[in-house]
């Protein structure tokens, strides 16, 4: 499995105690040897790899005076087309979030679901009914429907109401191909796509068009576009995933989705800015402070890649010492 009961606690250790011993004094600019040397280390824990990774990105990127996307092949695109995510929440509050972000520009609705199946229904249909009808709608059930054929009903009864695709409605991906045979709705992988092993598992079962590529999941950013390039030659798309980070870990994701070419999709992107920079903004915004010291761009219900070399943020470290946990926390 590519579950390993990470936390913050289990990844300082890593890091600290396996990880970082194999990359002390060697050159940020070997990523690929270092990662090889990380996995010999330790097996999985890719979150704890994905933060070495990050920072040794950043570090290649400023010693070389170049941004990461550079690093990663060069941009496709300067800026990601933001998919405002709709927590689960009553229905009138998830209505409202979702027509205030859509008047701050935000053109994709992303809609959590999977607990309630009815609920769900008539979520999208008062969301169709607010938004009209060229706001896209996407809905994530993060495996919560029970069996392939109570997912493939409820997203037929949604797709009266045009939703674009449907995210992860059930775990495995023989489950998530019967629903894909069974549904006109396009459906997209996220717990079930950590791996370039998973693509080709997707791909043979024909369980998923598209899928969510983290840079945390496949073990950070050198893994995280072999992952895209395979699923390119598999004819896939994706969008950029994550958990809605804080601005050094959605820098790392906002130059993956700068440098994959298959990155075409509207992504849950934050648009992280310091509490000074803080204005009532609903799109995207999920945090009333960051660590960031300057705010990210947003334009147009899209947020902008970081300029300046290596990942292209400073990081206010007063902030950082006060956000901090103890380490035995």
């Amino acid at each position: 499995m590519e579950y390993y009961g990470e936390t913050a606690k289990t990844a300082r250790h890593i890091v600290t105690d396996y990880l970082f011993p194999q990359l002390e004094g060697e050159s940020p600019l070997d990523i690929g040897p270092l990662h090889h040397a990380m996995d010999k280390a330790v097996k999985g824990h890719p979150y704890a790899k994905a933060a070495l990774d990050i920072a040794l990105h950043d570090l290649a990127g400023k010693e070389l005076g170049v941004p990461v996307s550079k690093l990663l092949g060069g941009q496709h695109r300067n800026r990601m087309p933001i998919a405002h995510s709709l927590g689960i929440m009553e229905t009138d509050k998830a209505v409202s979030e979702a027509e205030e972000a859509v008047e701050e520009g935000v053109e994709t609705i992303k809609v959590k679901a999977g607990l309630d199946p009815e609920r769900d229904v008539d979520l999208i249909r008062r969301l169709r009914e607010a938004l009209g009808p060229d706001v896209t709608i996407r809905v994530d059930a993060n495996e919560g429907y029970d069996l392939p054929s109570e997912a493939a009903r409820v997203i037929k009864e949604m797709n009266e109401y045009d939703i674009a695709y449907m995210e992860q409605p059930v775990s495995d991906v023989e489950d998530m191909a019967q629903v894909a045979r069974d549904v006109s709705v396009p459906l997209m992988a996220d717990e079930g796509a950590w791996t370039r092993q998973n693509i080709l598992s997707l791909r043979e079962h024909r369980a998923a068009e598209l899928f969510a590529l983290y840079v945390t999941k496949p073990g950070g950013l050198y893994r995280a576009r072999q992952v895209g390039v395979v699923a390119e030659a598999a004819g896939m798309q994706c969008d950029i995933g994550g958990s809605i980070e804080m601005g050094i870990g959605n820098a790392a994701n906002l130059h993956l989705g700068a440098a994959v070419p298959i990155a075409e999709l509207a992504s849950v992107t934050p648009v992280n800015r310091p509490a000074e920079a803080y204005d009532d903004q609903i799109a995207s915004v999920y945090y009333e402070d960051d660590i960031v010291a300057d705010p990210f761009g947003y334009e147009d219900g899209a947020v902008l890649v970081p300029e300046g070399p290596g990942l292209g943020i400073e990081v206010d470290e007063e902030k950082l010492a006060e956000y901090s946990i103890e380490a035995d926390a």
